[in-house]
């Protein structure tokens, strides 16, 4: 029971994780590796923005790593956390949102819904400044209203 609530509450805090890297971190200092995601039409199939994918990965790993060596302890299922965390990211942000695969076209889930157009709503501001909806999985209620 605890290895889950561990899992749990990390994936949860990967939220926090994921807003604050991104407002701070994509849009501050790495820029750079994050600019070419809010071109509209990137024309090739990897981005800079990609590195991301490599830096929430490597923690990841080694704490696998260090959760099989130790007999299946916290670090495990912390690591558990992230990349399922990581998954679901990759499947809203990268599948769903931006079509990068065309696996979920269409949808009339309201909760996706919003998703997608906090996600908008983040992607008209094509410089660093002035953005707004930085998670992924919580947005502001408003979004599934409108």
């Amino acid at each position: 029971m605890i290895s889950f609530l561990i899992f749990l509450g990390v994936f949860l805090f990967m939220e926090c994780v994921t807003w604050l890297t991104h407002k701070y971190i994509m849009h501050g200092l790495m820029w750079y590796f994050h600019a070419d995601h809010h071109q509209p039409k990137y024309a090739n199939i990897f981005e800079r923005n990609d590195i991301f994918f490599v830096i929430f990965a490597l923690p990841s790993i080694v704490l696998f790593y260090f959760g099989v060596q130790g007999g299946m302890n916290y670090f495990f299922f912390i690591g558990l956390g992230i990349t399922f965390y990581g998954f679901c990211y990759f499947m809203i942000h990268d599948v769903l949102i931006h079509q990068r695969f065309k696996w979920f076209k269409n949808t009339n889930n309201k909760y996706l819904i919003g998703l997608r157009k906090a996600h908008k709503v983040h992607h008209k501001h094509l410089g660093k400044e002035h953005g707004e909806c930085f998670g992924m999985l919580f947005v502001p209620f408003k979004y599934y209203k409108m």
